[in-house]
């Protein structure tokens, strides 16, 4: 039977999804068949994405390859970071406890809330009037 030659994960963050492959590499990303610093032109954001590798020790040791959809920009961001921090997971369980003192591999569970019935959004009410 062949080795595994990649490691996989999936991140979420409100509605969007990302698979993550990491394969043994220099350090490129590639989302949605676009270079990194194309799909995300800040560096400061681009340091959210790479954190994982980062506070593991792992960067430019890793190729990541990233299908995202749903959500926005934002959105999009933070699950690429979780679903990088699952598969630094599955390729060494003894990172797992890094990754948890940063707060990685935890799903981060807000999400919009829905609108409520008579009200304009989901807590916004409309102006009282008294005549």
């Amino acid at each position: 039977m062949n080795k595994q030659t990649y490691y996989s994960g999936t991140g979420r963050r409100k509605t969007a999804i990302a698979q993550v492959k990491l394969t043994a590499g220099n350090g490129a990303i590639i989302v949605n068949n676009r270079p990194f610093e194309e799909w995300l032109p800040n560096a400061e954001e681009r340091l959210v994405v790479i954190k994982p590798l980062i506070v593991t020790e792992n960067a430019g040791k890793f190729n990541a390859t990233v299908k995202v959809i749903g959500g926005g920009l934002a959105g999009q961001r933070d699950a690429i970071s979780h679903g990088i921090a699952r598969a630094l997971q599955a390729f060494d369980d003894n990172l797992k406890t890094v990754l948890r003192q940063h707060k990685l591999l935890t799903r981060d569970p807000r999400a919009k809330e829905r609108k409520k019935a008579g009200l304009k959004r989901a807590r916004k009410a409309p102006q009282y009037t008294k005549r």
